[in-house]
C-alpha cells in the first residue's frame, strides 16, 4: 500500500513557486526516489533545493532516513521495498514485493501527472525506474560510487541519463548514457562561515577527526582508541564520531578527546581538521574533497562488492589519501602514519609537507557545482520529453 505524508515545502521554495503561479505558468512535476542512508538522501536533497522551477515530491520507504529529513521539505510517499540479498523463499517474497511496488509507483506517477523521475540509486530505484519507463517518462539516475551498484548496472540502460560521481564508474556502465557531475553535498559545504566546534582546543593544536560512520565502525573505533594515548602525548586533539553501534564508545576519556555518535556541522568540523580517518563512502569522500582534507581511508570490509575500496582508490591513486585495508592495519602502523603526517613528536607538531600535498590533491577532486550540474541534467531530460509530446 502506498502511503503519503503531505507537508508544505520550506519557505525558501515559496517565492519561486509563487512567481511561477503569478506568471500563469505551471511547474514541472518531478518525483525524487531517494531512500536509506545519508549517501542517498543528502545528495537528492541538495539537488531538489536547486530545482525551484519544479514541483518536487518524494518516494521513500517508511522506516528509513528520509522519513526524518523529507516531510518538512516535500510531500513524501512511501512504498514497501527492500534489497535483493535474499535467498530461497525470502527472494520470492522480495520479488513479489517489488512487483507490487512497481504497480503502486506507476499509479502514483500516472495520477499525480509527474513528468519525470530522479533517483539516487539503491533498491528504491528499481520500482521508480521501472514504473517510470513503463509510462514513457524520463529517468535520471545518480550513482555516487566508483563501482556502480547492481541496480545501477542493471537499470542504467533504461535511464535517460546516468549521472556519475566518479569518472571511473563509466567503465562499468557501457550501455548507459553517462555524464560525470560529481556528487552533490549539503548546502553547509557551499559556505565558508566559521562554526563552533564540539571541543575547545588551542588555536594551533593539530586536530584529528575520526569518522567511523553508522555501518561497521566498531573496528575503526577500536583501532583509534588503542592509538590515542600516543597521539595525546604528541599534543594531537581528537574528535571521534563513532556512530551509534559502538558499545565501547564511552570507554576512553581524555581532555584532548571528544567522542560523539554524530555531529551535525560536518562542514565546520572538517574545515578545522588537519587530518581525517574515515571509511570511504562516496558521500564522505565528496565532503573531504570539498573541504580539501587529507585522509587515511579504511574501507568498510563488508560493503557490497567491496565498493568502498574502489572509492578510496580514486583518492589514493592521486595522492589525496592513504588507503589501508582494515585487516592489514595494526595500532602500531596507524599510530605511526598519523604521527608522520601531522609532523612528528610531542614537542614540535606541525603538518608535514606530504599532508599539504594531500590536501591540494583532495581539493582537485571536488566538483563544487555538482548539485547545479545535476539539476541542469534533469531539466534537459524533462525539456526533451516536453518537446517530443
Amino acid at each position: 500500500m502506498l502511503e503519503t505524508t503531505v507537508n508544505d515545502p520550506p519557505d525558501s521554495t515559496l517565492p519561486a513557486k509563487a512567481s511561477a503561479v503569478a506568471a500563469g505558468t505551471s511547474l514541472t512535476r518531478l518525483l525524487i526516489a531517494a531512500s536509506g542512508t545519508g549517501g542517498h538522501v543528502f545528495p537528492a536533497i541538495a539537488v531538489a533545493e536547486r530545482l525551484t522551477d519544479c514541483q518536487v515530491e518524494w518516494l521513500g520507504v517508511s522506516n528509513r532516513l528520509e522519513t526524518q529529513l523529507v516531510p518538512e521539505r516535500y510531500p513524501l510517499h512511501t512504498v514497501a521495498a527492500e534489497g535483493f540479498q535474499k535467498r530461497g523463499l525470502d527472494s520470492l517474497r522480495v520479488a513479489l514485493k517489488l512487483i507490487g511496488s512497481i504497480w503502486q509507483v506507476r499509479q502514483l506517477l500516472h495520477k499525480g501527472r509527474f513528468q519525470g523521475v530522479f533517483t539516487t540509486g539503491g533498491y528504491i530505484a528499481a520500482p521508480a525506474v521501472l514504473a517510470a519507463r513503463s509510462l514513457g517518462l524520463p529517468v535520471i539516475l545518480h550513482e555516487s560510487n566508483a563501482l556502480p551498484g547492481k541496480v545501477t548496472r542493471f537499470l542504467g540502460p533504461w535511464c535517460s541519463t546516468v549521472a556519475i560521481g566518479f569518472a571511473a564508474a563509466a567503465a562499468y556502465l557501457p550501455r548507459a548514457k553517462t555524464v560525470c557531475t560529481g556528487t552533490p553535498v549539503r548546502s553547509q559545504f557551499q559556505t565558508q562561515k566559521d562554526s563552533a566546534l564540539p571541543i575547545a582546543l588551542p588555536e594551533t593544536a593539530p586536530l584529528l577527526v575520526v569518522v567511523g560512520g553508522s555501518q561497521g565502525a566498531v573496528g575503526v573505533n577500536r583501532l583509534v582508541r588503542q592509538c590515542a594515548p600516543a597521539w595525546f602525548e604528541a599534543d594531537i586533539w581528537i574528535v571521534h564520531l563513532t556512530g551509534e553501534n559502538d558499545p565501547d564508545s564511552k570507554s576512553l576519556q581524555h581532555p584532548q578527546y571528544e567522542v560523539l555518535p554524530f555531529y551535525d556541522d560536518m562542514a565546520g568540523l572538517l574545515r578545522r581538521a588537519d587530518l581525517v580517518i574515515s571509511r570511504s563512502g562516496a558521500g564522505t569522500l565528496t565532503e573531504l574533497a570539498m573541504t580539501h582534507k587529507p585522509s587515511i581511508l579504511i574501507p568498510y570490509p563488508f560493503a557490497a562488492e567491496d565498493h568502498q575500496t574502489y572509492n578510496a582508490t580514486v583518492f589514493s591513486s592521486v595522492g589525496a589519501a592513504k588507503l589501508f585495508q582494515q585487516a592489514d592495519l595494526t595500532p602500531e602502523r596507524l599510530t605511526a602514519e598519523v604521527m608522520s603526517l601531522l609532523g612528528g613528536d610531542s614537542t614540535h607538531m606541525h603538518p608535514s609537507k606530504g599532508l599539504k600535498q594531500m590536501a591540494e590533491q583532495a581539493g582537485k577532486l571536488a566538483v563544487t557545482d555538482s548539485a547545479e550540474q545535476l539539476a541542469q541534467v534533469i531539466r534537459q531530460a524533462l525539456k526533451v520529453r516536453a518537446e517530443r509530446k
